[in-house]
C-alpha cells in the first residue's frame, strides 16, 4: 500500500498530482480521504466505496472549503476528472498542501472494479448517464 502521497501518481504542468483510481484506492486505505464534487443529485446512486467521503459539490466548495480537515491527504473526486482539478487548485490557493485529482473520476473508479456504494433500489430517470436522479432510496455495497 502506498501511503506516501508525494511519490504516487504524475504531476502536471500546473502543479496538479493525478492518481489513477488504484492509487487514490490504496491511498485511502492508508487514511487519505475522498472528497467527492459531484452535485447531490448526481451522487446519490453511486458513491465511492472508501472508509471516508466528504461532499461538497463544486459550486459550494469556495464557501465550504474550511470544514475540510488540512491533516489529511484530500482525493478530490468527480464524475469524469473534468472539475476535479479546478477544485484541486481552488484547494491549493486556500492553503492545502496534500491535495492530488482523481484522474478519471467515479467512470474511471468503477471501470477498474473498485468498491462502490450503490443503491439499487432507486428508480432514475434522465436523459444520458450524466443526468440520472434518483427516485427512491436504500444502500447496498458493492464492489
Amino acid at each position: 500500500m502506498n501511503t506516501d502521497k508525494s511519490h504516487s501518481g504524475f504531476v502536471t504542468a500546473d502543479g496538479i498530482r493525478n492518481l489513477s483510481p488504484r492509487e487514490a484506492s490504496e491511498n485511502c486505505a492508508g487514511g487519505a480521504i475522498i472528497l467527492d464534487i459531484r452535485e447531490e443529485y448526481i451522487s446519490q446512486f453511486k458513491k465511492f466505496g472508501v472508509p471516508v467521503v466528504i461532499q461538497i459539490p463544486l459550486r459550494r466548495l469556495e464557501r465550504e472549503y474550511a470544514q475540510l480537515p488540512k491533516d489529511k491527504w484530500i482525493i478530490v473526486a468527480d464524475s469524469s476528472g473534468l472539475h476535479s482539478k479546478e477544485a484541486c487548485l481552488l484547494l491549493n490557493q486556500k492553503g492545502f498542501t496534500q491535495v492530488s485529482n482523481l484522474a478519471g473520476g467515479l467512470v474511471e473508479w468503477e471501470r477498474d472494479g473498485l468498491p462502490l456504494v450503490v443503491d439499487k433500489s432507486e428508480k432514475l430517470s434522465g436523459s444520458c448517464a450524466c443526468q440520472l436522479r434518483a427516485r427512491e432510496k436504500g444502500n447496498e455495497t458493492v464492489s
